[in-house]
């Protein structure tokens, strides 16, 4: 009796062939496979093509969308396992056959009973054209994958180092691949890289020279964040100076450069604005941000403030005096006329007069509790 749960027959896939192309990509050359047997086949090249259109396949793979169907035909194609005709296929259809020569009495056998798709497994054929197989203990690459690195300056040697190592690992695993030649070129780009790495930030770590200049390329971040190339230019020969009697070495000079030259126009910064020189004012003198930031914290108006430059600036002129910080002289005298101001002078008058009353009020009412206090006989009652 059939299960309801089942109402058709299941697809049966690999377990080997799925672990080694995945699984997505191992059902769907399954589904292909079968259809080379159910479907009238045409022989060529050794191999069997047969056209699905895209209703067919979708019939065939309801789970799967059609993106998701073309999406693993690709990779299936990548690993060299399917092959389309594009000359014979159109957009809604496929013409393909599965990447794998058979003999006449495996065509005659398919052609009664379709067979599950397995991946062929052999422990002594490396890298069987469409065949998965464990890796050998003797294995070794071919010299076209050592040519192929050899194209990213891998040298040789380097290249045959890692093949022992390479084989122990895998034999380790007992993992089974198409192409163990592509799973070792990407092994070595990947230790070459490596290996260059380390041999990098080692080779670069050297001594002051006599001779140092920055790069162009740390000269431009310096640039770009406004420092003046003359004053970079100024701090080199001081630079190498320090290092070279240090005797230190260093693999990033131009970075160490780049943080010295940034400390040190700070400070520079930090000396023009606050350096203490007596200097006179320029004409057109303006007060800093910070005045005014000082002033709304003292509650003075911006604006009275503002419209007091043109008399500052004209009255210490004429004056021809120097002083050290005009902001400091200018926020004293925006405060001397904010407390001159008519209306300040008024309110200051009346604040004054009632601080005096309560004061005179405050006296009475003390001096009152205090005759209280030396008058009082009730504790002889």
């Amino acid at each position: 009796m059939q299960s309801s749960l089942i109402p058709e027959r299941p697809l049966i896939v690999s377990p080997t062939l799925a672990a080694t192309i995945g699984l997505e990509e191992a059902v769907l050359l399954h589904v292909l496979s079968e259809q080379l047997s159910f479907r009238g086949a045409q022989r060529r090249d050794g191999l069997s093509w047969v056209e699905l259109g895209q209703q067919d396949l979708l019939d065939l793979m309801p789970f799967w969308a059609w993106i998701d169907i073309k999406r693993i035909q690709q990779s299936l194609q990548e690993l060299g396992l399917l092959l389309i005709d594009a000359g014979t296929s159109r957009g809604d259809s496929w013409f393909f056959a599965i990447n794998q020569k058979e003999s006449v009495g495996q065509t005659a056998q398919a052609s009664s009973a379709p067979a599950p798709v397995t991946a062929p497994v052999s422990r002594s054929t490396p890298d069987q054209p469409g065949r998965a197989s464990y890796i050998a203990a003797d294995w070794q690459p071919d010299h076209e994958w050592l040519v192929l690195c050899g194209q990213h300056g891998v040298p040789e040697d380097f290249a045959r180092s890692l093949v022992p190592g390479f084989v122990m690992y895998w034999r380790d695993r007992g993992q089974s691949r198409f192409s163990w030649g592509n799973v070792f070129y990407k092994h070595v780009l990947q230790k070459w890289r490596e290996d260059q790495s380390r041999r990098s930030a080692g080779s670069l770590e050297t001594p002051m020279s006599s001779r140092w200049r920055p790069g162009e390329e740390a000269i431009a971040i310096l640039v770009n964040a406004g420092i003046s190339e003359a004053f970079i230019e100024d701090a080199i020969p001081e630079f190498v100076l320090y290092w070279r009697e240090r005797g230190e070495q260093d693999g990033a000079w131009n970075t160490r450069f780049v943080g010295h030259i940034r400390r040190q126009w700070a400070r520079y910064q930090a000396s023009v604005e606050h350096d203490g020189v007596p200097r006179p004012i320029p004409e057109g003198w303006q007060p800093s941000e910070e005045v005014f930031d000082v002033l709304r914290l003292a509650e003075i108006d911006e604006q009275f403030a503002r419209e007091k430059i043109p008399e500052f600036v004209l009255y210490w002129r004429d004056a021809g005096q120097v002083q050290a910080s005009w902001n400091t002289k200018f926020l004293q005298f925006i405060k001397f006329a904010w407390a001159r101001r008519p209306e300040a002078i008024g309110t200051g008058v009346i604040q004054s007069h009632a601080r005096d009353q309560q004061t005179v009020e405050r006296d009475r009412h003390g001096l009152e509790a205090a005759f209280r206090r030396f008058t009082d006989r009730s504790w002889a009652e």
